[in-house]
This record gives C-alpha cells, sequence and structure tokens, in this order.
C-alpha cells in the first residue's frame, strides 16, 4: 500500500493533466506496487477535491466490463469511477474536442436508481428492485495517461477514464424489456460503426451494478436513489475528434446522441 503522502502527490499529477489537459506518464511507472485499492483512494482525493469546489455525485460507472474492452486495455477485471454534475452533457450541448487528451466514446444501456442501494452481497434482484428507470446512455471517457498505455490502477486513479455522459431522454421500466439483451448500434457522422449486445458487459448489466455496490462499499461509497448507474459497454471504445456527430440506438430503449467541436 502506498503512503498517504504518495497518494496526494500521484492525485495532484493526475488533477495537474486534466487541468493542462496534457498526459502524464502511468503511475505505475513509478509505483508498481499500487495497487487498486491505493488507486481508488487516489481517485477520491480529487473527487473530494471537486466536491469542495461545488459539483455534486450523479451517479456512478463501471468500466472494462466487456471482453472487448478488456482485450482492448489490456486488463482483465472492471474499473469504477464516479459520475459529477459538471460530467454531464444535455443532448445537443456540444463538447470541446480540445478539453481532453484522448477522447472516447462508449454506448452503455443505463440506470436511474429509485432507491438506494445495499453495500455488500448485493443479488441481481437487489439490484434490478433498486432501479427505476433504464435509459440510453453514452459515455465520454478520456485518459490522463499518455497513448492510454494504463494498467488497472492508472485508470482507477483517473476516475475510470471517465470525465462525461449524455443520457437520452426515453425512460424505460425494467420490467418492460430484457436488459441483458439489448441490442445497441453505435453511428458516427451517419454512417454506422459498431454493434454489440447488452449482455456483453458481465453477461448482464444487473451484474455490473450488483459488483460496483459491492467493490465500493469498503471506501465508504454508497449508489444512492437518483443516481445514474453506467454499467459498461457492450462495444469497444471509438476515438472522438472534433466535427465528430455520434449516435447510439438501442433496441426497445431509444437513442442518444454526442457532438463535438
Amino acid at each position: 500500500m502506498l503512503t498517504e503522502e504518495t497518494r496526494a502527490t500521484l492525485a495532484q499529477r493526475l488533477w495537474d493533466a486534466e487541468a493542462e489537459v496534457a498526459s502524464i506518464a502511468p503511475l505505475t511507472a513509478d509505483h508498481p506496487e499500487m495497487t487498486p485499492d491505493d488507486a481508488f483512494e487516489i481517485q477520491l482525493v480529487n473527487i473530494r477535491r471537486k466536491l469542495e469546489a461545488g459539483a455534486v455525485v450523479t451517479g456512478h460507472k463501471v468500466g472494462l466490463a466487456s471482453k472487448a474492452m478488456q482485450e482492448m486495455m489490456g486488463v482483465d477485471e472492471p474499473d469504477y469511477g464516479h459520475l459529477l454534475d459538471t460530467m454531464e452533457y444535455p443532448e445537443g450541448a456540444p463538447v470541446e474536442a480540445a478539453r481532453f487528451c484522448f477522447p472516447r466514446v462508449e454506448v452503455e444501456v443505463g440506470f436511474i436508481l429509485g432507491a438506494d442501494i445495499p453495500p455488500e452481497g448485493c443479488s441481481q434482484e437487489e439490484a434490478a428492485a433498486a432501479i427505476e428507470w433504464v435509459v440510453p446512455s453514452i459515455e465520454l471517457i478520456d485518459s490522463r495517461i499518455r497513448d492510454w498505455k494504463i494498467s488497472l490502477p492508472d485508470t482507477i486513479a483517473d476516475n475510470a477514464s471517465s470525465c462525461g455522459y449524455a443520457v437520452g431522454s426515453q425512460r424505460v421500466r425494467l420490467a418492460d424489456l430484457d436488459v441483458a439483451a439489448i441490442d445497441a448500434t453505435l453511428y458516427k457522422n451517419g454512417e454506422f460503426l459498431a454493434s454489440g449486445r447488452s449482455d456483453a458487459v458481465l453477461g448482464n448489466p444487473l451484474n455490473s451494478v450488483g459488483w460496483l455496490a459491492s467493490t465500493v462499499a469498503k471506501f465508504g461509497v454508497r449508489l444512492r436513489k437518483g443516481d445514474v448507474i453506467l454499467p459498461g459497454t457492450a462495444i469497444r471504445a471509438m476515438d472522438a475528434a472534433p466535427g465528430d456527430s455520434f449516435r447510439a440506438e438501442f433496441a426497445g430503449l431509444g437513442e442518444v446522441t454526442m457532438e463535438f467541436i
């Protein structure tokens, strides 16, 4: 485990990299002993700093939850991070690509909680009971680690590489669709880009929600009523650049868009 002083130093590196839009070497290059627990404590340092500046937690995300993403990033387990109100992009609001180092988009079947989720030993049934709405979503990810050369601790420390999200307007009750069998299709600038199915996310996105609740509980983090939960993408992340327009369509769930300038 790293010392509190070392965690603070590494958190500052990430903070500066985000503020300056200047990527840095992997934190694990200097500290190969850094564990996922160390990394989440580093993440929390910067999240608390943003909350002190006025940001509000609006939800949580799971990343690297599909085989496609784990193979893409060279890791073998999911990561997890926070969503803040400062990260939310209403549909139609343009995203300034220059604010990010290496922006990418992910297509996700999102959830909005209608109740708190039990922090430990959360079953698929308990996760389902807490979900009020299923929603179409796109997550904007970025890595302050140069060239996306990340290990699991690197991305967890960097808020699971999360920096934005958009949620579509449609709301569907969980009971009204099979959340493990939602086909998703991503279009870029009006042309087909990729497709996938929601069961690529840990077999069922509900498993991702339960895993998240249990994983972050030991740090005092809870999944609360009203939170947006992004459980992971079934499609590999796609690079975004100025002028790109993305549209994600979900069978039985609607669509959501994100545009870059």
